[in-house]
């Protein structure tokens, strides 16, 4: 990455728009068999992971993102045992998935096993505890396929897609197939959750999720968390399942209950948090197609 070489690291995700940060040391630089992996340590922002010059992770705000995709949904499930992991190279979701005493099994899927080595090797910070937990069942493979085995049907309580954005390998974990095939994975009463782009600057993904999540589950909709290193404010992350609804007084209240009987240590996530997420700004409210508003 050129901009390594000024110790500056600059983002362009977004039309019109870019981030920097000032890297302090390059930690490791390659072309693994799918994408380029950069790790650096910034200033501002701890380690941070970039795959194709796209931020993927830092150390000091992963915790907003992680917590809000895995506690919300396990703790209003309540009984989440089995759990499945779309991506998530890093580990960082499935290092929260595991401080949920009940949960007996986490499988991450990733195409790319190189990112989880390198990931391995330099965010122990974040992921060493999960990588020891004999719970954790690591699947190189592609998660589309994957979804489509056998040994995936009804299967899981959770799964969380970890997902990029819609852009080369990651488009297959997007659309009408990639849903279907989440639908057929999740065992009764279960629930998926989505990372569904930052509304401020792709206010077009919440309508096509929410448009291609109606035909395979009976209950759907979004809530929102606030990751600084992913620019643009809010990011929406989308939800689906079998059972009841999330965001309800009474699955906020029982997942109050569950968080404080199971102890959890968090950065972002608490009670508070939670039922404040399904609380949409006006602007976003008018992004939601009028017949899915609340």
């Amino acid at each position: 990455m050129a901009t390594l070489r000024s110790k500056t690291f600059r983002e362009r995700l977004h039309r019109g728009y870019a981030q920097s940060m000032e890297v302090k040391r390059l930690v490791a630089e390659e072309n693994t068999p799918f994408q380029r992996a950069t790790i650096f340590d910034s200033v501002a922002n701890g380690r941070v992971l970039v795959l194709d010059d796209i931020v993927q992770i830092t150390t000091r705000d992963e915790s907003a993102y992680a917590e809000m995709l895995t506690h919300l949904p396990l703790l209003e499930h309540g009984k989440g045992e089995r759990i499945m992991i779309v991506g998530g190279g890093d580990l960082s979701i499935a290092d929260e998935a595991l401080k949920h005493r009940n949960v007996k099994e986490v499988v991450l899927v990733d195409i790319d096993g190189r990112v989880v080595e390198l990931c391995r090797q330099h965010f122990g910070a974040i992921n060493q505890k999960a990588f020891r937990d004999r719970r954790l069942k690591i699947e190189v493979a592609d998660a589309f396929e994957y979804l489509g085995r056998a040994e995936a049907k009804s299967r899981f309580d959770l799964i969380v897609a970890d997902r990029p954005d819609p852009v080369g390998p990651g488009k297959a974990l997007f659309g009408d197939n990639f849903y279907s095939r989440v639908a057929r994975a999740l065992r009764k009463g279960g629930y998926a959750s989505f990372q569904t782009g930052v509304p401020f600057y792709q206010p077009w993904e919440i309508a096509d999720a929410l448009k291609e999540l109606e035909p395979h589950f009976p209950q759907f909709g979004l809530y929102l968390t606030v990751v600084p290193s992913y620019v643009g404010g809010f990011m929406a992350l989308s939800w689906a399942g079998t059972g009841k609804p999330l965001g309800t007084p009474a699955g906020i209240k029982a997942a109050a209950r569950r968080f404080a009987a199971a102890k959890l240590q968090t950065d972002y996530y608490n009670p508070e948090i939670h039922a404040a997420a399904f609380a949409m700004p006006e602007w976003i409210k008018r992004l939601i197609p009028k017949n899915r508003r609340r």
